[in-house]
């Protein structure tokens, strides 16, 4: 059996085996649209690499979004808890100078590890995840505290998308950076079509706390995204569903886009027939 995670001396493992995680969640996405949710959650239990935790735990905040049961955000956010901590351990280690530097100037990091990298863009996404449910709390410290824990993930996906810029082409044909890219896209995406949905004058506040809110930017992202055979290629589907299905039915902001909906249903309901957590 494959260890994941961490050596004794508490650093990373060998290449192979976190690479080996991403592939056992890429198989827990398959298990999860084919309705097998006990054997996804079984399959990416073992969570000590980064990629088991973050797998296990968007499943169990998929499952609290569509049954809004206490019990389920409970467990979703401790989990979503454990992936960040379980994340942190493989972010590079940075100084306390550095920190705090960071905290007013943030700059890409430099000289990262592939591993380092990919640990980058899964806690970017654990913590989006993890402001989500904070929304849910309907206070006013869950909203301040999940709108700073936003713009924390939203600057980290903005340095992957810098350093995945000045990637080597060589870098750029692992097997693995697929899944890098797709996670940029899926990011970058999001925040900008969500945000590009605020009233302009909020808009402009956003953008001057350093959001960026352009809508044909997000498509873009969204559309390249959704067209990988990617980790996150499902997410980017996705919302980009939402958007032409609901949100511009509910804002009234023109028509969706159904010829592109069927377009990306597609090859998921030939792959998935039974699939039943909105991709059908």
């Amino acid at each position: 059996t494959v260890k994941y995670g961490l050596k004794a001396g508490g650093g990373p493992q060998d290449e192979n085996c976190w690479e080996a995680a991403v592939n056992d969640s890429f198989t827990a996405v398959n298990l999860f649209l084919n309705n097998r949710f006990a054997d996804a959650l079984a399959l990416l239990k073992p969570s000590q690499s980064m990629y088991h935790a973050m797998g296990y735990s968007s499943i169990l905040v998929m499952q609290a979004a569509m049954t809004f049961d206490p019990k389920d955000m409970d467990a979703a956010m401790t989990s979503l808890k454990e992936a960040l901590q379980t994340c942190q351990r493989f972010r590079k280690k940075t100084g306390l100078i550095e920190s705090l530097t960071n905290l007013w100037y943030r700059q890409p990091a430099d000289n990262l590890t592939e591993e380092e990298m990919h640990a980058e863009l899964c806690y970017a996404e654990v913590l989006l995840q993890k402001a989500a449910l904070t929304f849910l709390d309907e206070s006013i410290i869950g909203f301040i505290k999940g709108g700073m824990k936003i713009r924390h993930s939203y600057q980290i996906f903005k340095d992957c998308q810098a350093m995945e810029n000045v990637m080597k082409d060589e870098e750029k044909q692992r097997s693995t950076h697929i899944h890098f890219r797709g996670g940029i896209s899926m990011g970058i995406g999001s925040f900008n079509l969500m945000l590009s949905l605020l009233p302009s004058r909020v808009l402009r506040l956003m953008e001057f706390l350093g959001f960026s809110g352009d809508r044909e930017v997000g498509l873009s992202e969204l559309r390249e995204g959704a067209a990988t055979n990617s980790l996150r290629s499902i997410l980017s589907t996705l919302s980009l569903l939402m958007f032409h299905l609901y949100i511009t039915v509910i804002l009234g902001t023109g028509d969706g886009n159904l010829t592109e909906c069927e377009a990306l249903l597609k090859p998921y309901s030939e792959k998935f027939p039974n699939v039943s957590c909105g991709v059908s």
